[in-house]
């Protein structure tokens, strides 16, 4: 095995890459970063019925929105070309003849049809079938038939599959760096096939074959494989060759915390389970994307990489050379992550804090001028969550209300609120400089001089303004709609208040 650090991410183009996959990506990435090692991207296409179109594109593109960029494989190069297992049939079948040749696998020539009905046979007897070593010496195998009417049935071209010949008595034990131990008697597994019908491996010989010749050291994947380890390990014994270090990862469960989070999770739920939108090609059907919801990638990233792992820290907020100097192994936890998509939007929030004010006027409010844009920031950041909201927040502020908070004016509306409002319509044209000081210097002297305390007009002023009875600071607004707005504002709100008597 390589003395250097090498791991890989290898996800199948089935359909669109959930946000399960995006963290094993990244953990695996984080580790070899953190190691001096090579991070590896495989794609695993054997299963040519499950191919979607364009979504081996949709897995690179999503990696490299994040920054998780591979040192080989895919889109990368490197020693151990081709990184697509479809382009790598020919290879799989070389080592599965040698276990053929080494009488630790065989081939078995069973229909579909056949071993359905021994199935249906079990379960009439109350059990489950199982290919295993008290039931392959029954069937039409190469362990159960004679050489030469095996010999026949391939020269005839008779369709087979290969299995492994797993030892009826015996114990795989392996030790997992985030579960421990594990120990699994090999009564329990069946005789998994290695090679298909087809020709095409299955995921097991394939995956095993590839991490060994590529010298993968650490095998970082979720909790759904850790059933296949034992078998892998099997496989590796067979093979006689070290199996690297196992890490499986834990679930990422529904934000309730009961069951695996899904994709229908995430539609009632309205919130994203995939990096970027995905466009069902058979039924048009799109479905969210981080991305395109306004998460930025650094705060997807902060906020994955804490779903199974913690720095044994107070901090929180980690650029991606901080988690790879923070990132270990030892620190992932065994237990499921609840998919807290509040924790997500929070992590936005301070990550959009610490974006560059004038690149987010620039792009998110290009229409206004550079200065009033840069404002408009300034005025609205800490009460957005997604970049996209500056818009709309701009747009209603710009707009004259249409509306007025009722529950205010209830409270608020007398026959003071009302002078003071009517003092500060008659105050405000002297305002030469109409900027935030001079405005609020105004309405206070005029207020003081008429004995109002400025408390029992502002959230009423505000309504009149805005129409809302809560919003960023008054003074700056006031200053951004400029006089003749504010102006016009106020006149409009005093003619649809009630008077007072």
């Amino acid at each position: 095995m390589s003395s250097t650090i090498r791991v890989r991410f290898a996800p199948s183009p089935t359909g669109p890459l959930h946000i399960g996959g995006v963290r094993t990506a990244l953990y695996n990435y984080l580790f070899a970063r953190k190691m001096g090692g090579k991070f590896i991207l495989r794609i695993e296409d054997t299963d040519q019925t499950r191919f979607v179109p364009g979504a081996e594109q949709y897995i690179l593109d999503s990696l490299t929105w994040l920054g998780i960029s591979p040192d080989e494989g895919v889109g990368a190069g490197g020693p151990h070309e081709p990184y697509r297992q479809s382009e790598r049939k020919d290879l799989y079948m070389v080592y599965a003849d040698q276990l053929i040749q080494e009488g630790k696998a065989y081939y078995a020539f069973d229909t579909s049809e056949e071993l359905d009905a021994i199935r249906t046979l079990f379960e009439s007897k109350g059990s489950a079938f199982q290919y295993n070593a008290l039931t392959r010496v029954k069937l039409r195998n190469s362990l159960a038939m004679p050489p030469a009417a095996v010999q026949e049935l391939l020269d005839s071209n008779v369709p087979y599959v290969i299995r492994l010949k797993v030892p009826a008595k015996g114990e795989v034990r392996f030790q997992d760096s985030v579960r421990d131990w594990v120990h699994v008697h090999t009564s329990s597994i069946d005789d998994k096939v290695l090679m298909k019908s087809d020709g095409m491996p299955t995921y097991h010989l394939a995956n095993v074959v590839d991490d060994h010749i590529m010298e993968i050291t650490h095998v970082i994947r979720g909790e759904e494989w850790l059933p296949s380890a034992p078998l892998h390990i099997l496989l590796y014994q067979a093979f006689g060759w070290t199996a690297p270090q196992f890490a499986h990862l834990p679930l990422l469960l529904k934000p309730e915390g009961n069951g695996k989070l899904s994709k229908r999770d995430a539609d009632l739920g309205g919130f994203p389970v995939f990096p970027m939108e995905w466009k069902d090609s058979q039924t048009g059907v799109i479905s969210k994307g981080f991305k395109q919801e306004g998460y930025l990638p650094e705060a997807t990233l902060n906020f994955l990489a804490f779903l199974g792992w913690n720095p044994g820290t107070e901090q929180e907020l980690f650029s991606l050379a901080e988690l790879v100097e923070a990132f270990s192994l030892e620190r992932i936890n065994k237990s499921g992550a609840k998919f807290d998509v509040n924790k997500a939007k929070w992590f936005n929030e301070q990550y959009l804090q610490l974006q560059a004010p004038e690149e987010l006027a620039k792009h998110y409010l290009g229409n206004l001028p550079a200065e009033q844009g840069l404002a408009f920031v300034s005025l609205f950041l800490d009460r957005i969550t997604f970049p996209q909201e500056l818009k709309s927040l701009v747009d209603q502020f710009i707009e004259q209300p249409a509306t007025y908070d009722e529950a205010v004016i209830q409270n608020k509306w007398n026959a003071e609120a009302e002078k003071g409002l009517r003092l500060i319509e008659q105050a405000l044209p002297s305002v030469l400089n109409w900027q935030v000081d001079e405005i609020k210097h105004t309405i206070h002297t005029v207020l003081e001089g008429a004995g109002i305390k400025m408390g029992k007009v502002m959230q009423i002023l505000r309504v009149a303004l805005s129409g809302n009875g809560a919003g960023p600071d008054l003074m700056i607004s006031m200053q951004l709609w400029g006089k003749t707005q504010v102006l016009e504002r106020l006149t409009a709100a005093l003619h649809v208040f009630p008077k007072n008597s």
